[in-house]
């Protein structure tokens, strides 16, 4: 009799605790890919930094200044690519984020509806 109404509350536990779970799995995941964008971004503007800091480190007279200054624009193309490279990463990732989100409330709200 007792194993039978711990097998009854166990089952109702999981049921109610199971949306819970869902969406900390969901925002786990969210949050693993925006910390992976981020040290990547991190990385790419890191090394696009360090490298303008060699490029100027380089410069010794008026013709290295006019090669310095003629790469910039290639590096600012660079740079201005990669944050709308990011930018659409991170736009994806929220809409992903938004449609699990959506389908997790919709499945729980059908789950919960009296029949």
């Amino acid at each position: 009799m007792y194993t039978d109404i711990f097998k009854v509350f166990n089952e109702q536990s999981e049921k109610t605790f199971e949306p819970y779970v869902k969406f900390n799995k969901l925002m786990t995941k969210n949050v693993e890919t925006l910390t992976e964008l981020q040290l990547n971004a991190m990385r790419s503007y890191s090394e696009l930094g360090l490298s303008q800091i060699k490029a100027a480190s380089e410069v010794k007279d008026a013709s290295s200044l006019a090669v310095f200054n003629s790469q910039q624009l290639n590096t600012l193309s660079r740079l201005s690519q990669q944050m709308m490279d990011d930018s659409n990463k991170l736009q994806q990732v929220a809409k992903e984020f938004k449609e699990d989100i959506e389908a997790l409330t919709t499945e729980t709200v059908k789950a919960n509806a009296p029949a």
